[in-house]
């Protein structure tokens, strides 16, 4: 077994995380377990969104999370990685319980990615992605939604608004098209799942992959009227400089807004498939760049080999958080391939049970060279 001593932990704690920037060499990333108020290992919340929120991050699940995960944000401390402070359940407001959508919201949406609104931090930001299991809507609904340029179902951009410490309210919905020409492709579970704003309110959506299997950022203006109208939201194309790949999938996953001390603006994205960050140049002028990590979970206890850290056979990140000069990172885990990670008996029990782990690493000016 690969393991790391509590010699190279020593060194890492006070940053808790370590990383040697490289476009070549991978870099070392550890993560801690995150465990409710009591103590507990967090069980399978399938985490799907993270953004700083509020002096900590906060989270989303999907929908295939055990129930009481499901329709609610909660808050991780950057500290501990310990849930605190609101666990805050979704409901739709009234005037949402007669949207042709309101079947779908309300019962169990396949919720991925989180955006923070920049002006009002109690407004918050949820989009859909397989709806290929969902009721049929109202024939009427059918007709007026049935252009998507992607799947049967729409995907659906969902604002929500901070109503207590306990509730969120969903207020407004509006599905999403995509023209033709963009070649999105109709696959409802390869959808959107990486979000986040930029500059002058705009909201910045990656896709897994569109018909030549590639991964996709596209863009939409969320301006002073766009939320009084239940028409689509037609997205607009980028041009950026992504990787582009011959076979395999290579989905983004995750994905925040970092500007540089100069004014430079990017986006960073998590590659969960190939374990690879993407520094993604707004202004399309340099190519993307792939920054490799390993990844490694800590050990709550401790055995004659089994010290600090044990390597993980994968991660697969789907949140991604930028704090300050801090990248937040936690993982949804692969429910076919987490159990690879068992080495050490002492996390045996969280990768079974499909906990995350919250990992953090400092954000270096050279990527943006």
């Amino acid at each position: 077994m690969k393991l790391i001593s509590a010699l190279v932990l020593s060194s890492c704690f006070l940053i808790f995380g370590c990383s040697t920037p490289s476009s070549t060499e991978s870099t070392d990333v550890y993560g801690r377990w995150v465990i409710e108020s009591d103590g507990s290992v967090m069980l399978d919340p399938q985490p799907s969104g993270l953004k700083a929120w509020q002096g900590g991050l906060l989270m989303v699940s999907d929908r295939s999370a055990v129930p009481s995960q499901r329709l609610r944000l909660r808050k991780i401390s950057i500290d501990n990685a310990q849930l605190r402070g609101p666990n805050l359940l979704m409901s739709l407001s009234t005037k949402l319980t007669q949207s042709c959508f309101a079947d779908y919201i309300s019962g169990n949406p396949d919720l991925e990615a989180l955006a923070i609104d920049p002006n009002d931090d109690k407004v918050f930001y949820l989009v859909t992605e397989d709806a290929s299991g969902a009721d049929p809507m109202p024939a009427m609904c059918q007709q007026k939604y049935a252009n998507t340029g992607s799947t049967h179902y729409p995907r659906l951009l969902i604002r929500l608004e901070l109503q207590n410490e306990n509730s969120v309210l969903m207020t407004h919905v509006r599905p999403i098209k995509f023209s033709a020409d963009m070649e999105v492709g109709n696959f409802p579970n390869d959808g959107i799942e990486a979000m986040t704003f930029g500059k002058n309110r705009t909201l910045y959506l990656g896709i897994e992959k569109d018909k030549h299997t590639q991964a996709r950022i596209f863009s939409l203006k969320m301006d002073d009227d766009f939320w009084e109208s239940e028409d689509f939201a037609q997205v607009s194309n980028l041009s950026l400089k992504l990787p582009h790949y011959s076979d395999g999938r290579h989905p983004i996953n995750g994905m925040d807004y970092y500007q540089t001390p100069t004014g430079g603006e990017f986006l960073i994205a998590a590659a969960r498939n190939d374990e690879n960050l993407w520094v993604i140049d707004i202004s399309g002028k340099k190519a993307t760049r792939v920054l490799p990590l390993t990844f490694y979970a800590e050990l709550k206890s401790e055995s004659e080999n089994c010290v600090g850290y044990e390597k993980m056979d994968n991660a697969s990140i789907e949140g991604v958080a930028v704090f300050n000069d801090t990248l937040w990172l936690i993982n949804d885990p692969w429910k076919k391939m987490y159990p690879n990670n068992i080495q050490c008996t002492e996390n045996k029990e969280n990768y079974e049970n499909f906990s995350p782990l919250l990992f953090s690493l400092d954000i270096q000016q050279a990527w943006f060279q």
